[in-house]
């Protein structure tokens, strides 16, 4: 019996800590340094509508209905995607994401790009 116990302690003590690069993608998706890509970006990568509001025009006084929408990001290149998460712009927060956290990521939200949107998905 002792020896049964010495043969799965180190699959006791290691297991529960160990996940996979799938896991550890899907968490940087959710939730990589505060708030996460799928807030914005959707569940899937495919953009959203995240808010909709009135401008008024400078020149022409006139107020105008406005929407704010994240682009989808499941159809990017590598390079595209990197450059989004280095070199923020508009909303998009930074998140300092280590290179190898980058690959991780790009490779799940490439993944996700068959998956069917959510309901208020906009694309």
């Amino acid at each position: 019996m002792r020896a049964i116990f010495l043969l799965i302690l180190p699959f006791l003590m290691f297991g529960a800590d160990f996940i996979t690069k799938k896991e550890h993608a899907s968490m940087l998706y959710k939730n990589p340094r505060g708030i996460g890509c799928n807030k914005c970006h959707g569940e899937n990568g495919e953009g959203l509508l995240i808010s909709k509001y009135k401008d008024k025009n400078k020149k022409t006084k006139e107020i105008i209905d406005k929407e704010l929408v994240s682009p989808p990001i499941n159809n990017l290149t590598i390079e595209r995607f990197k450059n989004g998460l280095e070199n923020p712009k508009s909303v998009m927060p930074s998140y300092f994401l280590t290179d190898e956290e980058i690959v991780l990521l790009y490779d799940y939200v490439s993944s996700l790009k068959d998956k069917k949107p959510k309901k208020g998905a906009k694309k």
